[in-house]
């Protein structure tokens, strides 16, 4: 099973990046003359002229993305924004992220713990297990909304082990979802504006974006008297 799964991660792998690498030299003449309203629009053509094939191929950078938890998930969610717009960009990874995390969920719920195991390491997984932060059935929601909102922490390694938690599957993806929201909107949004030449717009998305997450954070952990996002943080390194 081990042998297996290792041999699946590495073709799985090497698909990824033969997509991305396609991907980018698909699309290198046509960022280039994205500062033109010409540009622009046979970047536009391009893409709807590619229809279910292109969506089925940014559909398996994001489920790799999320299964394998090596590659980014930053600049899907952009790529998502130059093709599609804010909108339907964001509409495009939220459907896919849920699909891609009950797949996973009901996967792990189905092979068990062998099956998390050779994915991620174990004594990781028996720490995270075996915490009383994460094991605690009045807070792991809170937990688990904080965990997914905040940029940078490992979400896609909590996809794993959620079917160990005292949560119930529908609750974690609905939850997972909803706090992937504010980082979606920001990159899909960032994506359509530099479809549009609007570097600057981009940047000053990202800045908003982060200004409201660190407030929103900030006004979490004030109200955190036990610290259970810190020691969750801890728990997870």
């Amino acid at each position: 099973m081990k042998k297996k799964t290792k041999i699946f991660k590495i073709i799985l792998l090497c698909i990824v990046i033969a997509i991305m690498i396609a991907i980018t030299i698909y699309l290198i003449p046509l960022v280039q003359n994205l500062s033109t309203t010409e540009g622009q629009q046979v970047f536009q053509e391009k893409i709807n002229s590619s229809g279910f094939l292109g969506a089925l191929m940014l559909f398996g950078l994001q489920f790799a993305q999320i299964f394998l938890f090596i590659v980014p998930g930053e600049p899907i969610e952009i790529l998502a924004g130059i093709c599609y717009g804010g909108l339907w960009g964001t509409v495009f990874i939220m459907i896919s992220a849920v699909i891609i995390t009950a797949f996973i969920y009901l996967l792990v719920h189905k092979l068990g713990r062998k099956f998390i195991y050779d994915f991620v390491d174990k004594k990781k997984i028996d720490k995270i297990e075996n915490s009383k932060v994460f094991q605690n059935p009045k807070t792991i929601r809170i937990l688990i909304f904080i965990l997914f909102f905040i940029p940078g922490t490992p979400k896609d390694l909590l996809t794993y082990i959620a079917a160990l938690l005292p949560i119930k599957p529908l609750d974690f993806i609905i939850i997972s979802t909803i706090a992937r929201v504010p980082s979606v909107i920001s990159s899909t949004l960032a994506g359509e504006s530099l479809l549009a030449g609007n570097w600057h717009f981009s940047l000053l998305i990202y800045g908003i974006t982060f200004l409201i997450v660190a407030i929103v954070v900030f006004i979490m952990r004030k109200f955190d008297k036990d610290k259970i996002t810190d020691e969750a943080m801890r728990v997870m390194k």
